[in-house]
């Protein structure tokens, strides 16, 4: 694969991720729940890609059971809750909304690196955290005025979407030298699913899934920004800088504002405009060149994509 064919894919891949909002919001015009969507998710999700292993690359599937305990952070503590804070922004408020708090994320994984791992917290990452905070308060509508029309519950949610979101990348930093990533992922969506399948109500919805629409959506939401976003994604990565592949990752908002927008009528004002910029600009600036990542060797992996 050339340079560009890789650049090619890693932006493709997180495009597709930016995709999920066409596919939720059809299951909760279908009568699911966010915890419920979430469990379909998961369950699709690892069906796919576990057959995709299966027959592609088997040895991918093995793993040592000692380190189980960390596919059940990654799986159950980060993906289920993460999805569900997420799915929940999203019906409660905007497809836009959701997608901006959900890139709060760098900002848990930088504090969380700091405390666990004693990893540099450099210029870089702490001009970062305030463009990510400052944008997020614009965003949510408490800067300029300190006053939002969005409940504590609504912005909680979306601050624990990028929480949980980051524990992934703190769980997964303890297998990541052992597996490849298609692994980690693959047995994260298996403990996700190991909780999903008695505790997520899907049993309450099986009259649903008479409609073949809805097995398309769910197919759709499993294979499109799941399974099919992180294998073009980590297929580009392969080839590219990690760094230059973060920045490629801003197209995930970009792609679901425009969605929001366009498709669900949501509605941005000139303050969450603005508010969105800067959690896009603490991205770029979180991404620092593989040269001065080498001469740091203890600032923090970039966050892994589920």
């Amino acid at each position: 694969m050339s340079r560009q064919q890789a650049y090619v894919c890693a932006t493709a891949g997180a495009a597709m991720w930016g995709l999920i909002g066409l596919f939720v919001q059809a299951l909760y015009h279908a009568g699911f729940t966010p915890w419920q969507t979430v469990a379909v998710r998961a369950v699709f999700s690892a069906l796919l890609i576990v057959g995709f292993l299966a027959v592609r690359r088997p040895h991918l599937l093995k793993i040592n059971i000692k380190d189980l305990p960390y596919f059940i952070g990654t799986g159950i503590i980060s993906i289920v809750f993460f999805n569900w804070c997420y799915f929940t922004v999203m019906e409660e408020a905007s497809l836009s909304l959701a997608v901006v708090l959900l890139y709060t994320g760098p900002l848990f994984v930088t504090l969380l690196s700091r405390v666990l791992f004693r990893e540099w917290l450099t210029h870089r990452k702490m001009i970062s955290l305030f463009l990510t905070m400052t944008g997020c308060a614009f965003t949510v509508g408490l800067l300029p005025s300190f006053e939002t029309s969005l409940s504590f519950f609504v912005i909680l949610a979306g601050l624990g979407s990028g929480f949980f979101y980051a524990l992934y990348s703190v769980f997964g930093k303890y297998v990541s030298r052992r597996y490849s990533p298609l692994t980690i992922t693959a047995y994260s969506f298996i403990c996700a699913s190991c909780l999903m399948i008695p505790a997520g109500g899907l049993m309450h919805q099986l009259p649903l899934f008479a409609d073949p629409a809805v097995i398309l959506y769910a197919v759709g939401l499993a294979f499109v920004p799941t399974v099919l976003g992180y294998i073009l994604y980590t297929s580009g990565l392969t080839y590219i800088e990690s760094s230059r592949a973060s920045i490629l990752t801003t197209i995930e908002p970009v792609v679901a504002i425009i969605i929001g927008v366009t498709v669900f009528g949501d509605v941005l004002g000139g303050w969450q405009i603005l508010g969105i910029l800067l959690v896009l600009a603490s991205i770029f600036v979180i991404s620092e060149r593989e040269k001065e990542r080498s001469q740091k060797p203890a600032d923090a992996a970039e966050s892994l994509k589920s």
